[in-house]
């Protein structure tokens, strides 16, 4: 058994962060913030480099190097920048500075509130990717993750309305599936904290396709967390019940991204997919970190900046399960496209459906609700008792398909 994979995560914007709604403080004895090597402590959360004798990271003890120092002297200038209560806009420029970086204008950066922990073998039946906030605690993805960026909280669950048009339209997007890559992964609702899984059906695992000239998902896939299509309740534009799962996102930005990020994505759109006679909504957004982002206000701008891509979005979900033997799909409006206000308007109502699913208020079936950060749901538990759920998880390190043969085989369908 190996020891499980971490990675950080880098929040897209300073905007973004969003403290737990259950934060019972540091354990007893321990520090509130990281602090730096003198001992002041660092208000921006960011955790300086260990001391390890001739590597990069070393302390004053083991002598530091220009770079080091004016790095080290570049973060005690902020000092009483951050002790003024300016918000995490200054901690977003102490890590600028801190990773080497002008601070000059770009980009805004923000301290990693999400990290990733990889359990068992790709390509695995027990391959898991459990989360991890910044505090270091398990959450899950599903549950623990808040729906909108810049919110103001009430047990975990977003209730003030945004400032503006512009922050209305924020929201976070967990991804689960990498642009051109095949494993069919997604959140496990009816696990415990809800990990990113690959699917299986009949004891194997799925695969995308390739279906000419579409080489695997052809946008960066995921989900909006605290979002859920209720199996029990009928959607008045569809006139079929939701999948049972969290509404699904595909990113249209130009960066391929990995496997558990949470990036801040703007909506454009929604395709109304009809799934085995489920209702299976399909959000069109884009990362708003992306370069183009700004030409991107609504579903028109798709087809006016991106042409021919909304047209191979309908092609790609009507025929992806052809090769399983499947029939096409079918979908809501004659497969059209609606605009943003359609989408917020169903990302309103599979909101309202999470929240009652949280609060046992539905019959939620057998999808797992247990969370870390809503204080008020009956599903609440405490950090140790997410992190024993974590190691209770057994996995082996056999690889049990191939990949390679399954990203490697295409499919070519007639008109």
């Amino acid at each position: 058994m190996h020891a499980p994979i971490n990675r950080w995560q880098r929040a897209p914007g300073a905007e973004g962060l969003v403290l737990p709604a259950c934060d019972p403080g540091p354990a007893a004895g321990a520090s509130r913030a990281p602090r730096f090597p003198g001992g002041e402590a660092d208000p921006t959360g960011l955790a300086w480099p260990a001391a390890t004798p001739g590597g990069r990271g070393r302390g004053r003890a083991a002598g530091r190097g220009p770079r080091g120092a004016a790095a080290e002297d570049a973060m005690r200038a902020l000092l009483p920048l951050l002790r003024t209560g300016r918000g995490w806009r200054a901690g977003a420029a102490a890590t600028r500075l801190h990773r080497g970086a002008s601070a000059g204008p770009g980009p805004r950066r923000a301290m990693a509130l999400y990290r990733t922990e990889e359990r068992g073998r790709p390509c695995s039946l027990d391959y898991r990717v459990f989360f991890k906030n910044v505090a270091g605690h398990y959450i899950s993805p599903f549950h623990d993750i808040p729906l909108k960026v810049d919110s103001k909280e009430e047990n975990g669950i977003p209730t003030k309305k945004a400032r503006n048009d512009e922050y209305e339209n924020l929201f976070n997007m967990v991804v689960e599936v990498p642009r051109w890559t095949n494993a069919k992964m997604e959140i496990a609702t009816e696990e415990p904290l809800n990990p990113i899984k690959q699917d299986v059906k009949n004891g194997k695992l799925r695969y995308a396709a390739n279906i000419f000239p579409h080489k695997g998902y052809i946008w960066n896939y995921g989900a909006l967390p605290q979002t859920w299509e209720d199996p029990h309740q009928k959607d008045k534009s569809t006139n079929c019940c939701g999948d049972n799962d969290p509404i699904d996102v595909c990113e249209i930005g130009s960066k391929v991204l990995s496997r558990g990020e949470v990036i801040h994505v703007k909506i454009l759109g929604i395709l109304g997919l009809i799934d085995e006679g489920e209702t299976d909504w399909k959000l069109i957004a884009i990362n708003v970190n992306d370069p183009e982002a700004s030409k991107f206000h609504d579903i028109g701008d798709v087809k006016k900046f991106k042409p021919g891509y909304l047209e191979a979005t309908l092609n790609w979900f009507r025929v992806y399960k052809v090769p399983e033997g499947k029939p096409e799909n079918q979908f809501a409006f004659n497969g059209e496209f609606k605009n943003k206000a359609f989408a917020l308007e169903v990302i309103k109502s599979t909101h309202e459906c999470w929240k009652a699913l949280l609060m046992k208020k539905c019959n939620g079936g057998a999808i797992n609700c247990t969370n870390v950060q809503v204080c008020d749901s009956p599903f609440h538990c405490t950090q140790d008792e997410a992190r024993s759920l974590v190691e209770s998880v057994s996995f082996s390190l056999n690889k049990e398909s191939d990949e390679e043969d399954a990203e490697q085989a295409w499919c070519f369908l007639g008109k």
